[in-house]
């Protein structure tokens, strides 16, 4: 649904609630339910759920106290301690924020709902008014508990360690939520946090209890979750977007459950000037941080998705050895420098090594948790996957594991389908040695394409020496006793191209030998400046590669978009911001298509768009053909071995 307003949430108006919500960490009052008191029959943890369903001491309705209970675990793990040591009053302090934005969600959810007027009328409401009454309260209560847990996630999860799996295995569940009214759920969701905070086996050190309290919240935002589809009167939470002022975090209905909670991973700085070779590639990449720069955040999109020069999937890729890991680490540099530079958030966010899970549906789990984040609106987003041929692996292969199909399932869904939103502010870039081993339709998702190459030419050898002896050479001056090349200025070669055509040598013809004869038959008979040609020429290459689809025709579509938005942005924008990056998003829209204008006047539509066929169908082609050459050459040379060692034989 489309959130088309959004509200402040003012830090003065929460400065009134605060006093509210501190009341509750003081003492709250909860009457356990019967189910909750009979969990431990069952318990897959006798001795916790045990002690939860006692809690109440046989009495009827227990009082307890959160801020008492972090006294005493004061006292307990750190006894010298005279503070409240450092991760105890984060805690503390997150999750009575956490209250305080709930309340303000209630009282705003009551206003916008009618809630409100229902609550002065009560005594007199009908049978229908008593039910809209009651179903209201319920979703007021909910989406207090999730705008709760939410602000405590976004706080506390930066903090906690990566690995919670301990946590969880001790952590036996909650074992009842209540969403009659506000004041029952805080009551209740308080009192087994509060129960769970004083059992001496959950928490061993002060870290704990942020590793704690971050699992019991997102335990909190699963239950309110599995329950949303039972809510009614939901219109006036889905239609809008609540901002907290001087923060970048925001409720967006039941959306974007961790968005704003991934932390940027840290990055080796690399300049694209250090890399050698890698025209293409490096071309592409710096297009790529000035497309994603140029995102405006209060329209919540992107010009360039206008011009059709945005790409949210790419692909790199190339043999090993020729700088995949270096070009992300570039491409993150660059885009880090210039949000610093805009002060703008950004987020560097590449898919874990440890995504694969043995468990059934650990990995589809893993892969949502990874693909939430893109969906934040709040910030600069990029995304790699290095290696992408071992998550994304083709699913008919033989011996490929469920973890890997439950992987691609979620990837396909959130790049394009129902889930997929893209604000034009994350970018996905997959790097690769193998992308013949890549799905099918994982590649089909890719909107821009480059070539990761390495050194190519003597230039580029002489520069890759220079970067590694010039280091010699500042330690130990003189040390290098070479003569120098005559008329090259070393890196010389290794800055960035003004545009895609000075890389691209004028491509006359496919290279791949399928591609080139289907091309010269459809040239036969048509002329390549005709819109007939290509509609011919795609009809003919889906004949020898049926995997050839429209979605292949759309990615076409956008490498010829690429070219047309293939202009440098001002130098001066990025001196002065005020220029082009702070206006507002029709302005910038405008300027861009002034310098799409002007870059177009030098360019040929039918020459570029004959190009971008050829370079598509040709890595279409090379891709399908690469898997099953290597296995031939395989063959071929165990061929080769077995009759080398057959001739060593007979002449011993």
């Amino acid at each position: 649904m489309e959130h088309n307003s959004t509200f402040p949430i003012k830090n003065t108006e929460l400065g009134m609630l605060r006093d509210e919500a501190s009341s509750y960490l003081k003492s709250i009052q909860w009457q356990q339910g019967q189910r909750a008191k009979n969990r431990d029959k069952d318990a897959k943890d006798e001795s916790i759920l045990l002690y939860l369903s006692r809690a109440n001491n046989g009495s009827s309705a227990t009082v307890t106290s959160v801020s008492k209970t972090i006294l005493a675990l004061k006292k307990r793990l750190l006894p010298d301690s005279v503070a409240l040591p450092l991760y105890l009053n984060q805690t503390l302090y997150a999750v009575q924020e956490g209250i305080t934005l709930g309340i303000w969600i209630r009282d705003n959810y009551y206003d916008a709902s009618g809630l409100s007027s229902l609550n002065e009328r009560k005594s007199t409401l009908d049978h229908i008014g008593k039910r809209a009454f009651e179903s209201k309260m319920h979703t007021a209560t909910a989406f207090m508990l999730f705008a709760i847990s939410y602000y405590i996630l976004y706080q506390l999860k930066p903090s906690a360690s990566d690995d919670l799996s301990v946590m969880k295995q001790k952590f036996a569940g909650i074992p009842e939520a209540s969403l009659l009214t506000p004041l029952k759920g805080i009551s209740c969701a308080l009192f087994y946090y509060d129960k769970y905070l004083g059992h001496p086996e959950m928490i061993k050190s002060d870290k704990d209890v942020i590793d704690f309290t971050v699992v019991y919240f997102e335990a909190l935002m699963d239950e309110i979750q599995l329950r949303k589809s039972t809510l009614e009167h939901t219109e006036t939470i889905e239609d809008r977007t609540y901002k907290l002022e001087n923060s970048d975090f925001a409720i967006s209905g039941w959306n974007h459950v961790f968005s704003g909670i991934a932390v940027s991973i840290e990055f080796n700085k690399i300049q694209f000037e250090q890399i050698v070779g890698n025209r293409d590639a490096k071309h592409f990449s710096r297009r790529l941080t000035e497309r994603l720069l140029s995102y405006d955040f209060e329209a919540k999109k992107n010009p360039f998705q206008e011009l059709g020069g945005f790409m949210p999937v790419f692909m790199g890729y190339g043999i090993p050895g020729t700088g995949k890991s270096m070009l992300i680490a570039a491409i993150a540099t660059r885009l880090k420098e210039h949000c610093d530079h805009l002060e703008i958030p950004f987020l560097f966010h590449p898919m874990p090594d440890t995504l694969i899970s043995t468990f059934q549906g650990g990995s589809a789990e893993k892969m949502v948790e990874w693909m939430k984040p893109m969906q934040d609106p709040s910030k600069i987003i990029f995304a790699p996957i290095d290696d992408a041929e071992n998550n994304l692996q083709e699913r008919t292969a033989q011996g490929v594991s469920a973890g890997v199909k439950e992987v691609i399932g979620v990837f396909l869904r959130y790049t394009e389908g129902a889930y997929a939103v893209n604000y034009g502010n994350s970018s996905i870039g997959l790097f690769t040695n193998l992308p013949e081993m890549l799905d099918k339709a994982v590649i089909s998702r890719v909107q821009g394409r480059f070539k990761i190459d390495g050194a190519r030419t003597v230039n580029d050898f002489l520069d890759q020496d220079y970067l590694w002896w010039s280091k010699l050479e500042e330690a130990m001056p003189n040390f290098v006793n070479m003569t120098h090349p005559l008329n090259y200025e070393y890196l010389k070669d290794q800055g960035l191209a003004k545009r895609m055509g000075d890389i691209l040598s004028t491509v006359e013809k496919p290279t791949e030998e399928r591609v080139l004869d289907i091309y010269d038959q459809v040239e036969a008979t048509h002329k390549a400046e005709g819109h007939a040609f290509f509609a011919l020429l795609f009809k003919e290459i889906q004949k020898v590669f049926p995997f050839f689809s429209s979605r292949d025709v759309r990615n076409i579509q956008s490498a010829i978009s690429l070219r047309l938005t293939d202009f440098d942005l001002e130098q001066d924008w990025f001196e002065n911001p005020e220029i082009y990056f702070k206006k507002g998003y029709t302005t910038k829209l405008n300027m861009l298509q002034e310098l799409m204008k002007s870059n177009m006047k030098g360019l040929d539509f039918s020459e570029i768009r004959r190009q971008e066929v050829i370079r598509y169908l040709d890595n279409v082609a090379t891709i399908a053909d690469t898997d099953f050459k290597r296995k031939v050459e395989a063959r071929v040379d165990q061929m080769n071995i077995e009759l080398e060692a057959r001739e060593q034989f007979e002449r011993k």
